[in-house]
């Protein structure tokens, strides 16, 4: 996170008069752990049938699986920013990705679902560590005339992440390199992390704030509670029947959000640096922002599951035959974040109002094709899967720096590290959520697999409908951006 006081004090790049305007090669470095870091919340979905069958895995031990990563990434991903501040980002960057890259290494080798899910969080915390460097970076080193077009680049590192993970699962546990099945979505980041690392620190100048930060460590440990208490009676409330406690832990999560919030105001009317200035909410960009990044990454992880579990349990697929049912809506993807990219700067916010229309349209029309009648095949869903990729690369790939550019540039770090807390926080929550409602609705003993996974994805169909609907809302809402600049 960077401000005015921010100088780069040591650095293997080359002079600022000899560089190039970007600097591409260090800021591709570092798009490469977010790239990592983003995917691996994603790539995983293809692979919990197949990890749910060889560790005897729960329902809900699998959403752990998932939620336990993204919740880690989320809480500490600010904290991760403050800690670059004090010690260096070019640092702290490398050693989240040793972090991640390590704890990959234990995800493969875990033997229990409960060793998978602590490496999980910890793989996590590897990723809040590197990931807010990202934006510091850019920030940094990048001209201020060409920062948005280097967000754009960025935009389409994060779509791409997002929506390849059911791909390069499905290939890389259908490779079944060295007999190693699920476990190759977690080894491949093991090459790819250390030569990172290497690159990193050849050629990632090293930069820090000037003056030291103090971290709020009763903010991290506020809101980590707070969420935890939220999300962990959604995970394991449904296998247990919502016993008292599920409820008494919502009231204590609102008790700890309202902590935090105490927490923050107190340490900004000191003078304090909190972990979040609560001023940013008054700024309509911010506070309709975040609630929109929450509400999309809500649906797709989730979602992608409920996909999978389908394909998978539902219909018999492999992981790779699972995954080659998303490949049409992933090319589609990854065309509209490069038209996207192209209408943005001259149409602003309307690319977003017809992607997020688009993308409620998928999901909505997925649920009345299930509901309808026919039997779930996949030259069912394939289509409307497309219709959803359409609307998500218009929305997804702009949709951080269509945000970012309303707000003010003073807040400019401070933001950009909250809306991607709000992405891991929104992946979490979706999880628990909408696999709840799959869950749920999925009885294959009783239904029939084809039977209950159509009538089950049909039902996480609606519920992501409900939810991209209101985020179309949000969208609409949004501010009038300014003139875009190149």
């Amino acid at each position: 996170m960077t401000n005015a006081r921010d100088q780069v004090v040591a650095t293997a790049a080359p002079p600022e008069s000899a560089a190039p305007a970007v600097p591409w090669r260090a800021v591709s470095i570092v798009m490469v752990g977010m790239f990592m870091a983003i995917l691996d919340s994603f790539i995983v979905v293809v692979a919990g049938p197949a990890i749910q069958e060889d560790l005897g895995a729960s329902a809900g031990e699998l959403q752990w699986v998932l939620a336990g990563y993204q919740l880690s990434y989320a809480v500490f991903m600010i904290t991760g920013g403050r800690l670059a501040d004090l010690y260096g980002r070019r640092l702290v960057f490398v050693l989240g990705t040793t972090l991640f890259t390590l704890s990959s290494v234990a995800c493969a080798m875990a033997q229990s679902p409960g060793v998978l899910i602590v490496s999980r969080i910890i793989q996590g915390l590897g990723a809040a560590l590197m990931v807010p460097q990202v934006f510091a970076l850019i920030t940094l080193t990048v001209p201020e005339k060409r920062r948005s077009r280097v967000f754009g680049t960025l935009g389409i590192v994060i779509g791409m992440a997002t929506i390849s993970g059911q791909l390069v699962g499905g290939l890389l546990i259908g490779a079944d390199l060295f007999g190693s099945g699920w476990r190759s979505v977690f080894w491949v980041n093991v090459p790819i992390g250390l030569a990172t690392v290497l690159a990193a620190l050849k050629f990632v100048p090293e930069s820090r704030a000037t003056g030291a930060r103090r971290l709020d460590v009763p903010g991290v440990l506020s809101l980590s509670a707070a969420l935890l208490l939220l999300t962990y009676p959604l995970i394991q409330g449904r296998e247990e029947g919502w016993p008292w406690w599920t409820w008494a832990c919502f009231a204590a999560s609102a008790v700890a959000f309202g902590v935090f919030i105490a927490l923050e105001r107190a340490v900004d009317r000191r003078g304090g640096d909190p972990l979040m200035k609560l001023s940013l909410f008054s700024q309509r960009s911010f506070s309709l922002g975040i609630v929109l990044v929450l509400a999309v990454y809500a649906l797709l992880s989730s979602y992608y599951l409920a996909l999978s579990v389908s394909m998978q349990d539902g219909l018999g697929k492999s992981a790779l035959g699972a995954g080659l049912v998303y490949t049409p809506a992933a090319v589609t993807f990854f065309v509209f974040s490069m038209v996207a990219g192209r209408l943005v700067p001259k149409y602003g916010r309307r690319v977003l109002e017809v992607g997020s229309v688009v993308l409620a349209v998928g999901y909505l029309t997925t649920a009345v094709v299930l509901l309808s009648g026919p039997r779930l095949t996949p030259m069912l869903v394939i289509p409307t899967l497309m219709l959803q990729s359409v609307g998500g690369g218009l929305l997804i790939t702009p949709l951080l720096n269509t945000v970012l550019t309303r707000i003010a540039p003073e807040t400019v770090g401070m933001a950009s590290g909250a809306l991607s807390t709000a992405q891991q926080i929104g992946g979490a929550l979706g999880v628990a959520v909408i696999g709840a409602v799959f869950f749920n609705a999925f009885h294959p003993a009783a239904d029939g697999a084809v039977e209950a996974a159509g009538h089950a994805f049909a039902m996480a169909s609606i519920t992501t409908f409900v939810i991209a609907s209101l985020a179309s809302l949000l969208v609409f809402l949004l501010p009038k951006p300014a003139k875009a600049q190149d």
